[in-house]
């Protein structure tokens, strides 16, 4: 098993440091697990200049494409991924934000449908948990199929050391997540999941391309023709018919609209 840390914070404070309670805790249960670690601080990214070079040719036509790729290599190489990343101003930080913004595009087009997240977050106060909240309805949209959620006030500043209550909890959504990531066990996706998925198959399978501004959705989109979600993910009966349902839908509305990224 195979579980990567990504330090979404500038620096190593607080939340670091549950997260490396964290890893300790799953290095108990498991010594065969395989950690790495990268920090998005020493990554050295520069902001996402809103180009949609990404949507439009692909994502390697980004102008920082060589170290966006390093990250998108290394969550494919994982298992799971854990999200460190501290609470500011409710939300995540900005260097995490940055990253988002280069993945942007995968809300069109996502991948890593076997990956599991866990998102550990402290916050002085309150919001943590509107902070791991907003980065696990990202993930969803990249195509992830589970985030667990770890908020902590902390009530510190920089000087936090996980109490007993704050292990305990953490111990628990930590087992809920290395159990899944054992048995190997896969979600069928949510509603909000499952909408756009295939709204955008039905909108660039059945709509053709934009021949002024042309866009790599409808290179994308083929490979998935005649499914409701991702193979080897379960999808119930009813989240089945929801599909084919949004599927007609994007087919009628094929005939008004076209994904394109005119500027």
């Amino acid at each position: 098993m195979k579980i990567l840390i990504m330090n979404g914070s500038p620096h190593r404070g607080n939340t670091w440091r549950l997260t490396q309670a964290v890893k300790e805790i799953l290095a108990g249960w498991d010594a065969s697990i395989e950690f790495s670690e990268i920090h998005l601080a020493d990554l050295a990214l520069p902001f996402c200049t809103g180009c949609s070079n990404c949507f439009r040719k692909g994502h390697r036509h980004c102008p920082h494409h060589e170290k966006v790729q390093v990250i998108m290599d290394l969550i494919e190489a994982n298992d799971a991924v854990i999200f460190s990343v501290s609470c500011f101003q409710g939300h995540v930080t900005g260097i995490l934000k940055n990253l988002t913004d280069h993945l942007a595009f995968l809300i069109h087009r996502p991948r890593y449908f076997h990956k599991k997240a866990l998102i550990i977050s402290t916050a002085g106060g309150v919001s943590a948990a509107s902070t791991t909240r907003a980065l696990a309805a990202t993930l969803a949209g990249w195509g992830f199929n589970k985030s667990y959620q770890l908020p902590i006030i902390a009530f510190s500043w920089n000087t936090y050391k996980p109490e007993q209550k704050d292990l305990q909890r953490a111990e628990k959504v930590a087992r809920r997540f290395y159990q899944d990531l054992k048995a190997q066990r896969l979600y069928a996706p949510s509603t909000g999941v499952l909408i756009p998925f295939n709204l955008f198959q039905a909108l660039c399978i059945t709509a053709g391309d934009d021949p002024m501004f042309p866009t790599e959705d409808h290179h994308f989109w083929p490979k998935y023709y005649g499914m409701q979600y991702a193979p080897g993910i379960p999808l119930p009966l009813h989240k089945r018919l929801l599909g084919m349902m949004i599927y007609s839908i994007g087919k009628r509305l094929a005939g008004k609209y076209i994904i394109s990224y005119k500027k």
